[in-house]
């Protein structure tokens, strides 16, 4: 593991779009990490723009080849923390506060997330070549 993807990533990933596509498909080899709670963001998605069938195929897919992280009640608590200083999604929070528990830049073209003051892990902008 050598970075951790949010929703973001993924969805930018899946739509290939450029430079995410290109950054994202560095790092399979080493099976990025992602919280659970980005891949629920993923699937629902998926399910609405694609139907039930596409997401479950991709969900699959996309197990075998990333390392969900499922949270636990600490992982859970800190992104409540995290949510109460600070204006984002919840979703965001659990990316950032996954990616600092594992000690991983969390990839990314979420502004939340780059703009973030006092991120608790580092943050790679995938909007900039």
């Amino acid at each position: 593991m050598n970075v951790c993807l949010d929703s973001w990533a993924i969805l930018a990933w899946l739509d290939g779009e450029e430079p995410a596509l290109t950054r994202v498909e560095a790092t399979l080899t080493d099976r990025p990490v992602v919280s659970w709670v980005n891949l629920v963001e993923v699937y629902y998605r998926l399910d609405r723009d694609h139907g039930r069938d596409q997401a479950d195929t991709t969900i699959t897919a996309l197990r075998a080849t990333l390392a969900p992280d499922l949270p636990g009640t600490a992982r859970m608590i800190e992104a409540a923390r995290l949510k109460a200083r600070a204006p984002m999604a919840l979703g965001d929070c659990f990316a950032a506060v996954t990616a600092a528990a594992h000690g991983l830049p969390l990839l990314t073209g979420d502004p939340e997330l780059i703009n973030l003051d006092d991120a608790p892990c580092a943050v790679e902008d995938l909007r900039r070549a």
